[in-house]
């Protein structure tokens, strides 16, 4: 298998989704987090800190240089990169949940970003569903340095 910004193939079983384990790590496209984006994200969690909302304010007294996205911002696109980048053929998925996340660098208003995803584990769980433990990792566009990493956890079943 080999990276891809395309959906790959179709994964319509436990057995189908294990071949995914030691692949090639999964690539969605990239998108622009603009400042529009970061504005909405504020009005929907309630969180107005003016590092994300005031770009002027933040251009002369933020160490980034500008407006930046909300770290939970980045993590929320998680699961839609995910989708984008994969089929799985399933009765229900459900997202589990985290086990590890870190910010490693700072994502300025009008940053491209992509998901990147390999998958670490994939066990047997309760009621005949699967469990993916995802290694995944936001990077931007012109940077070597991630933004973040997290350890995403889904449930699937089939």
């Amino acid at each position: 298998m080999t990276a891809s910004a395309a959906p790959i193939a179709a994964f319509g079983s436990a057995e189908a989704l294990r071949s995914l384990v030691g692949a090639e790590p999964l690539v969605s496209e990239w998108l622009i987090v603009d400042q529009d984006r970061i504005n909405r994200f504020a009005e929907a969690t309630g969180d107005h800190q003016w590092i994300h909302t005031d770009p002027e304010r933040a251009r002369r007294e933020s160490p980034f240089g500008g407006a930046v996205a909300h770290g939970f911002l980045t993590l929320s696109l998680i699961p839609a990169w995910l989708d984008e980048t994969l089929k799985i053929e399933q009765r229900m998925g459900v997202n589990y949940g985290l086990n590890r996340v870190r910010f490693m660098s700072p994502v300025l208003a009008g940053s491209s970003l992509r998901g990147k995803f390999a998958v670490e584990s994939v066990s047997e769980v309760d009621n005949g569903g699967v469990q993916l433990v995802w290694n995944v990792t936001v990077e931007r566009q012109g940077s070597e340095r991630p933004v973040c990493a997290a350890e995403f956890i889904t449930r699937h079943y089939f």
